[in-house]
């Protein structure tokens, strides 16, 4: 197990990036509260937050919270651009970088002392370039481990720097509220508060088998493993992803069966090009569901081989929306999303026989899309219908 024995991982990540982005190129926006997207918020400035305003909440909730806010519509080739160029500043301040989004990356500065500092002047440094090239604020978080390093940045929010010294890792990390740990969202949070269970010092003092009792087994070990620093993995360059996905926000209005199965289709559609894009198969099919109450669902299903096509994607799917509809119409459904696990090289993996004719038509409506646009050829159940925003992502 690699542990690294000084503290040389950092942790950048961008401050409400598509809201920073906005006040970047428009000097008016500066200092006010802006919130990115209008019927759900995509994005909202640290003077948004301050009155409640959340990413994915409802246009007309994030109003009537911050009615002074201006709303701005969403420009993401404004987005793709800056991403590209802090990136830029990224390679330029270590060769091990690690992409986690197109607005965080981890990077590893060990060895590279005596060519450029401490990890804490390379931190700097790298927030200085940020804001002089780029022209955007970024917090860094710096740790011995990629986990506290993300624990950090996240503390040091917004416009900050934040250095857990070798040897003060526990006494920074026990303080902090048990949301603060990787895996714990509200549902687990909840488990551990009802049994009077609210810092990481608290968890951190459970035996294993009892975290494993109360959250299960691969969430307790995670838990206890992360309570007390543990965390051997190592900065990846090139990493390839394991999974892929694209989600809809839909607000609250309702929605006809028939507008959720063009959605759905949709984000199939661009899921699959996507998947044969980056020349990958996958095995399994997730739908992911937030409801009125704010609950969450997730339905999958592995398939019995690897597949890259679009049909059988879209087949699945839909039969996992099917089997959720009961409960979609009686708690009604604010989000759907699709994702891809189980990714494989496409390379490596035996076409089944009978060869279907549907690869080649895929193959040909991708090469369309691609020279002419992805709106130059679409179903028939989606001509008219708003198909939501394509964000921009790392390559795949």
């Amino acid at each position: 197990m690699f542990v690294s024995s000084a503290v040389t991982i950092l942790h950048a990540d961008l401050d409400s990036f598509y809201a920073s982005v906005e006040q970047r190129d428009d000097p008016r926006l500066r200092g006010r509260p802006v919130i990115v997207g209008g019927g759900v918020v995509l994005a909202a400035s640290y003077e948004a937050k301050a009155y409640g305003v959340r990413t994915a909440m409802g246009g007309a909730t994030a109003r009537r919270l911050c009615p002074q806010a201006v709303v701005v519509s969403p420009r993401m080739s404004a987005y793709s651009e800056a991403s590209k160029a802090v990136f830029e500043v990224f390679a330029d301040t270590s060769p091990l970088v690690e992409g986690l989004s197109i607005d965080e990356a981890f990077l590893d500065v060990r060895g590279m002392g005596r060519i450029a500092g401490p990890p804490m002047d390379i931190a700097m440094q790298l927030r200085r370039e940020v804001l002089d090239r780029v022209g955007l604020p970024i917090t860094v978080g710096v740790a011995r481990t990629k986990f506290l390093a993300k624990v950090a940045s996240g503390v040091a929010k917004p416009d900050g720097l934040l250095v857990v010294p070798a040897g003060g890792e526990l006494a920074f990390l026990h303080l902090l509220p048990v949301e603060r740990l990787w895996g714990v969202g509200p549902i687990t949070a909840d488990k551990l508060r009802d049994r009077g269970i609210t810092s990481v010092g608290q968890v951190a003092r459970l035996a294993e088998t009892a975290l494993v009792a109360m959250v299960g087994r691969a969430a307790g070990r995670k838990l206890h493993a992360l309570a007390h620093n543990r965390d051997p993995r190592r900065v990846q360059v090139g990493r390839r992803r394991r999974s892929m996905g694209a989600q809809r926000a839909l607000g609250r209005a309702r929605r006809s069966p028939e507008a959720l199965d063009a959605i759905l289709v949709g984000l199939v559609d661009r899921l699959a090009r996507r998947l044969r894009a980056a020349r990958r198969v996958c095995r399994t099919v997730v739908l992911r569901l937030r409801f009125d109450d704010f609950s969450r669902a997730t339905r999958s299903h592995t398939l019995g081989h690897a597949t890259q096509q679009t049909e059988p994607i879209l087949a699945t799917a839909r039969a996992l929306l099917a089997t959720a509809a009961p409960t979609i119409e009686q708690r009604g459904l604010t989000l759907v999303g699709v994702a891809l696990g189980n990714l494989e090289d496409a390379r490596a993996i035996q076409l089944v026989l009978p060869f279907d004719r549907r690869r080649a038509l895929d193959e040909t409506l991708d090469s369309v899309r691609d020279r002419f646009g992805s709106a130059a050829i679409t179903r028939a159940v989606l001509l008219g219908r708003d198909q939501g925003l394509s964000v921009p992502l790392l390559p795949d």
